[in-house]
């Protein structure tokens, strides 16, 4: 059926041109009114609408735009705090601690000062022509600098958030987090259900418990097989290492998804020759790594790391929800809807309003990430740091690397044992993408995802059928065990996406916790926005439990 204007087109102005210029609202407003009636008979029909609502025409138009200011308001008037940084670009001329990755580079790993410059450059100005100009050392490109400076119009601005500076290249915390990357790289085969009997998970435990400012949990003092590679929040020591959002089946409209994929190659690391090594960082191609032919549970390092490799921004998030949506017992009792006598929900507090903040929160997460990465740290890879550490090791040069990495540890006599030289093996042919580590993208889109899910789903609420993967990944058998519960696995869920990069080479812990924490932070400024958008009943209120274990109300 076509769609025609109700009103007449006015003197000088042409039908199709006055269609062109108004035709989209108008025909919207038509329909349902059959275009072979007359104007006037058309204009009566239209009167007959008789709105309802306790608000109406300019008095809700109102009402929408005090929503806006206030909002607007509540975030100009936060106190402005000053950024932290580490100082390293400016401590070290030849930006030898800072991330370079993709610009011209010689023949040691030390990136063109000229190219650096107009990298600096570019991202002061803003001038799309001046990133236009930044020399490149290979074919691939930089990753969205301008989105540092896009701005936020729902919860606080990019640029109002601030988070610890990272630590120093030649900090104690540092050469810890990079001795933990060279012990995931070692021990990426061997699966987490063998974390208690493996030899080689015992020395990297014993390893890390010696470094004298390794921050991850441990039981007292020490790191043991059952705190390794974890995460910081209570949920995160409790069951398997994997969390059950990343093992059960997703319902996904008409379909179920099984949660088998096919993993990287056993044994096969990459950068581990300086010629390659080299390669990846001025930017040059890579040829993909091959995978397995079977599909698998996620059982080992290996499998977390490349399903971390191909997973699309919000994947983690959008599937946990898809389970939480079909899970008995998990709406959150703070839900107005729980106590609804005639409604349920559906686009606000349903299916659909929770799809949409997920993904919603995670972009938003992730421009704040890239004002941190590009505007303000430009921290290097650890594949970056690993070339230090080789060159160092070797002679080549000279970097201020704490003595915790080059002489209290074992673990880079067991990497050259291993591969011939002290790089650090990398998971992904191509390495990190061609932006800073600080913080992990991932961690922070994945950390605001599950702030949303946690909001908006009964935390304390059990996991039904929990499951746990063989060692071979093959199939899933019933978990026993301490009991799972939703906000625990949603916790661990976090972590295993953030950590995850950790165990593929490409970020620092620092970089997944810090990232965590700033995807809460942003998706809890969200939150308070829509909220007071809705018109349902606050009753109890929605909650959760922030990483840190303090309790979030709105």
């Amino acid at each position: 059926m076509e769609l025609v204007s109700t009103e007449e087109p006015r003197a000088g102005v042409s039908r199709r041109g006055f269609l062109g210029r108004a035709g989209g609202v108008l025909a919207a407003a038509a329909v349902g009114v059959p275009a072979t009636l007359h104007a006037t008979t058309r204009r009566a029909l239209a009167a007959g609408c008789s709105e309802r609502g306790p608000l109406k025409g300019q008095a809700r138009r109102d009402a929408a735009y005090d929503i806006r200011l206030k909002t607007a308001d509540r975030a100009r008037s936060q106190p402005l705090a000053a950024p932290s940084c580490d100082g390293d670009e400016d401590r070290y001329p030849l930006r030898t601690a800072s991330f370079s990755k993709g610009l011209p580079h010689d023949r040691n790993g030390h990136v063109d000062p000229v190219a650096y410059t107009a990298l600096l450059t570019a991202i002061e100005t803003g001038r799309n022509e001046l990133y236009d100009a930044i020399p490149l050392g290979g074919t691939r490109k930089l990753t969205n600098p301008h989105a540092a400076m896009t701005y936020g119009l729902e919860g606080f601005d990019s640029h109002d958030f601030v988070v610890p500076s990272p630590p120093a290249f030649d900090s104690a915390q540092r050469a810890s987090e990079v001795v933990e990357l060279y012990w995931m790289a070692l021990t990426r085969d061997v699966p987490f259900a063998a974390y208690d009997t493996d030899p080689l998970v015992a020395r990297a435990a014993a390893d890390l418990s010696a470094m004298s400012d390794f921050r991850a949990p441990k039981i007292g003092v020490a790191v043991t097989p059952a705190t390794l590679f974890r995460g910081h929040t209570p949920g995160d020591l409790v069951g398997p290492y994997v969390s059950q959002f990343l093992w059960k089946d997703v319902p996904f409209g008409p379909a179920t998804i099984s949660q088998r994929y096919r993993g990287g190659i056993e044994g096969l690391d990459f950068m581990t020759a300086f010629a390659s090594w080299l390669s990846v960082q001025r930017g040059e191609e890579q040829a993909e790594g091959p995978r397995e032919t079977t599909t698998r549970y996620i059982r080992n390092g290996r499998d977390l790391a490349e399903w971390v490799h191909r997973d699309f921004p919000f994947q983690a998030g959008i599937m946990a929800a898809q389970i939480l949506l079909a899970m008995p017992g998990a709406t959150d009792p703070g839900n107005p809807y729980v106590a609804a006598k005639t409604q349920d929900p559906f686009s606000t507090f349903g299916g659909p309003f929770v799809l949409d903040l997920v993904a919603r929160v995670a972009n938003a997460a992730l421009r704040a990430a890239w004002y941190q990465k590009w505007a303000l740290h430009r921290t290097l890879r650890p594949e970056a740091f690993g070339g230090r550490v080789h060159n160092h090791a070797t002679g080549v040069a000279a970097y201020p690397i704490h003595d915790d990495l080059l002489l209290n540890s074992g673990v880079l006599a067991e990497t050259r044992a291993r591969h011939k030289t002290f790089l650090l093996p990398i998971a992904y042919a191509e390495g990190s993408p061609l932006h800073p580590a600080y913080p992990s993208g991932h961690a922070t889109f994945v950390g605001a995802c599950v702030t949303v899910l946690k909001a908006l789903f009964n935390e304390s609420a059990p996991i039904t059928d929990p499951v746990v993967a063989g060692a071979d990944g093959l199939a899933l058998t019933p978990y026993t065990g301490p009991a799972l519960t939703v906000g625990n696995e949603l916790n661990k869920l976090a972590a295993n996406v953030a950590l995850g990069r950790c165990t593929a080479g490409v970020h620092y812990r620092s970089d997944a916790i810090q990232g965590l924490l700033l995807g809460e932070a942003v998706a809890l400024r969200i939150l308070a926005d829509i909220r007071a958008t809705l018109t349902e009943p606050a009753g109890a209120g929605l909650s959760l439990t922030r990483f840190n274990g303090a309790t979030a109300t709105f």
